[in-house]
């Protein structure tokens, strides 16, 4: 793996830098030495993050990375528009300067920047933007294969936004694989990627007429190669959020008969605004997705703004009142899903 930085341009401990959150707890294609974030500056990025050492500094700026000998410098946020946010164009054009080549996966691509462009060019540096949207002739229509596939898949999808869909999956990909299941995981989005993801695509910068085709060619092309027992989809935004309604592809296109669904049982509005709507009830949203023809198997709670106190609670009081296994990723991982995919996997043989 080559060594790289993360920028962050004072958000390291908000929602916006979920990219960066991601890449600190794991990553098979860079090894993530150090963060450039000038709020947090002094502090270790797992620390930060979830109390967890991780040998990961946070650092005030590029210059006080480059003793760790870094060959990337990663774009650690995901905005709203996906627009540079604050200066951190003005870092990154720090890094391009210091030799590191850029890895973004905003939809402000430093490509289409001339003087940028120049820059890495003077500087012999590569930069690589994420959601360059593929060629027409490299995108793939739905085709109805799909419904061969008799494994199970399970998408995991949310109640809203930055919720911890993907590192859900991820945690019960990992869990599977201790427990020896062939688990595999479809990207959906650029982070995903950015972790080492092989099978998958970025959902956001997809002709729509085409994400259901690369959904159902990234899942049959990983049935495919890995032979796999089970196959996790990561859910992008939620099935009600106004600013972008999405999952029902995964569950219709992808054929996930399956769903782990994400919530925060503190947040009341959907990306915390008012004007958006409140977030749907939970039951609503089991009631909604066994509509569409799948069914929650499982629940795992985000549990922002909770104390340890209130986020048990919060799991006693759903699982009385759903009758499901309610999972607390970040504080007991996702091991108590396992039985139920070890019966989805034997109900298929």
């Amino acid at each position: 793996m080559k060594k790289a930085i993360i920028v962050t341009n004072g958000l390291l401990a908000t929602e916006n830098a979920k990219t960066a959150h991601g890449l600190i707890r794991e990553s098979n294609r860079f090894e993530i030495v150090a963060v450039v974030d000038f709020a947090n500056a002094g502090k270790d990025a797992g620390e930060l993050l979830e109390g967890k050492y991780r040998n990961i500094p946070v650092v005030k700026n590029i210059e006080e990375a480059l003793h760790l000998k870094p060959s990337y410098c990663i774009v650690g946020v995901a905005t709203s528009g996906g627009v540079f946010p604050g200066s951190l164009i003005e870092e990154v054009k720090s890094a391009i300067k210091s030799k590191l080549s850029i890895v973004n996966g905003l939809h402000d691509h430093l490509i289409e920047r001339p003087d940028i462009k120049k820059m890495a060019e003077e500087n012999g540096v590569t930069l690589i933007d994420i959601r360059i949207p593929k060629k027409r002739e490299d995108l793939h229509f739905w085709t109805g294969k799909i419904f061969d596939i008799k494994i199970p898949i399970i998408a995991v999808i949310g109640t809203d936004c930055a919720l911890g869909k993907r590192t859900t999956a991820r945690f019960v990909m990992n869990e599977c694989k201790k427990t020896g299941i062939n688990a595999q995981m479809i990207y959906t989005g650029q982070t995903g990627w950015l972790q080492g993801g092989k099978y998958g695509f970025i959902f956001d910068s997809t002709l729509n007429d085409f994400v259901s085709g690369e959904l159902e060619h990234a899942i049959l092309t990983c049935e495919e190669e890995t032979k796999a027992d089970v196959i996790l989809i990561e859910g992008q935004s939620a099935l009600r959020n106004p600013t972008g309604p999405c999952g029902s592809e995964l569950l219709i296109s992808g054929n996930a008969k399956s769903v782990i669904l994400v919530h925060a049982p503190t947040r009341k509005y959907y990306e915390h605004e008012v004007g958006w709507g409140e977030i749907h009830s939970i039951k609503s949203e089991i009631e909604l997705i066994k509509l569409l023809g799948s069914n929650v198997i499982a629940v795992a709670l985000n549990t922002e703004n909770c104390s340890d106190e209130e986020a048990y609670k919060f799991q006693a009081e759903y699982e009385k009142d759903l009758k499901l296994p309610i999972m607390l990723p970040l504080k007991e991982g996702c091991e108590k899903i396992i039985p139920i995919i070890q019966q989805l996997i034997s109900s298929n043989h």
